[in-house]
């Protein structure tokens, strides 16, 4: 989704108690939900795409969001998405009824078949490695098997599919004609061999949380250390008395 509607005088109320951190990285995590119209999975990877901190984004994802078995929705964000699609899907039945209707006027012998007869949109999946007219990066479109055997003949310290993860999320955030190219293929070979190594090796492994990097770390640190957070207004307010008291 490209827009949605955005309630002013509900926002101010819901989250006027949030820090000026706090606020950006919600704002940006609407964003982020509406783009790509799906639940969000962990704190850690929601952080590292609004540029936040996990303990924040946990922190947002407690408060304003709720976890399901597929992970953190927005139910305010869903019904939208919903009435998009929904929307989006009533207008192609219509134009598919009103091209058949045009269809069924014209003899057999003036229909004749053209590569262009079907028109493509930013969001049709790319089936070949280069197009003649700039396309964008579709959310389905599935690592190609040449792109395989290219990573792991050109990289060898590198996993396809991590490259592959990194590369998918950058292109589709980009959107409008940044993110639009004719050869997809090409653009691939130059992301695998400007790819640093260490960064990707270092997402593949498993991230080890600290105590404050979480509202439950920093509640166990603090019945640990003895520290009563009744006085605190705030979860950041608790973890700087912990930080006093060690």
């Amino acid at each position: 989704m490209n827009f949605y509607p955005f309630h002013i005088g509900d926002y101010i109320s819901h989250t006027r108690h949030l820090s000026d951190k706090e606020d950006l990285a919600y704002r940006r995590m609407i964003d982020l939900y509406y783009q790509n119209e799906t639940p969000f999975a962990d704190e850690i990877s929601v952080a590292r795409k609004i540029k936040s901190t996990p303990k924040i984004v946990l922190l947002l994802l407690e408060e304003f969001f709720v976890l399901e078995n597929d992970g953190w929705h927005s139910k305010r964000a869903d019904e939208e998405i919903n009435k998009y699609k929904a929307k989006s899907d009533s207008a192609r039945k219509a134009n598919e009824i009103r091209w058949q209707s045009k269809s069924d006027l014209k003899s057999d012998a003036d229909q004749i078949l053209t590569k262009n007869q079907e028109p493509l949109t930013n969001n049709h999946i790319i089936s070949v490695a280069k197009a003649t007219k700039a396309q964008r990066l579709s959310k389905d479109f599935i690592l190609p098997t040449e792109w395989i055997e290219f990573c792991r003949t050109e990289r060898k310290d590198l996993s396809p599919e991590s490259v592959f993860a990194q590369f998918k999320d950058y292109w589709i955030a980009q959107g409008g004609q940044k993110g639009a190219k004719l050869d997809w293929f090409a653009t691939w070979r130059n992301w695998v061999r400007n790819t640093k190594a260490t960064f990707l090796k270092t997402q593949d492994k498993p991230v080890e949380k600290k105590w404050f990097d979480t509202i439950d770390g920093i509640k166990a640190k603090g019945a640990e250390l003895g520290i009563d957070p009744s006085g605190c207004a705030t979860i950041g307010q608790y973890e700087d008395m912990i930080r006093k008291a060690m």
